[in-house]
């Protein structure tokens, strides 16, 4: 089994700056795309950046420019720097993992329990 941890939420006034993180621990083989999402209340989960194994990312056009997503696959941790923070990107930020638990298994998708950003105006 496969754990994520994340880590990181706050609240904060608008034009502010936060980091989240999201370890991943338990039975690692590998580990392909690291994402996050999140959700507003009355909303669908969207997504919010992804990065690839070797280091592609996409992101939402919403965060296009402010916020940044990394990884160390050493550590198995993604990460989420969000700059420029506004009111509207309030939400439960949730780490998302395509992971590989040993060389015979398929790969399985895994959630984190998520993690609260506020961003007062």
């Amino acid at each position: 089994q496969v754990q994520l941890a994340e880590s990181g939420g706050d609240l904060l006034q608008a034009g502010g700056s936060l980091r989240l993180s999201c370890a991943a621990s338990g039975r690692i083989f590998n580990i392909y795309h690291m994402a996050w999402y999140r959700q507003a209340p009355g909303n669908q989960r969207e997504l919010v950046a992804q990065i690839t194994s070797g280091g592609l990312t996409n992101y939402a056009d919403s965060v296009k420019g402010r916020f940044t997503i990394s990884r160390d696959n050493a550590k198995n941790t993604v990460y989420l720097q969000m700059n420029s923070l506004k009111p509207e990107d309030t939400a439960v930020y949730y780490c998302n993992a395509l992971v590989k638990e040993s060389f015979s298994t398929a790969a399985s998708n895994y959630w984190g329990q998520g993690t609260q950003v506020t961003v007062s105006s």
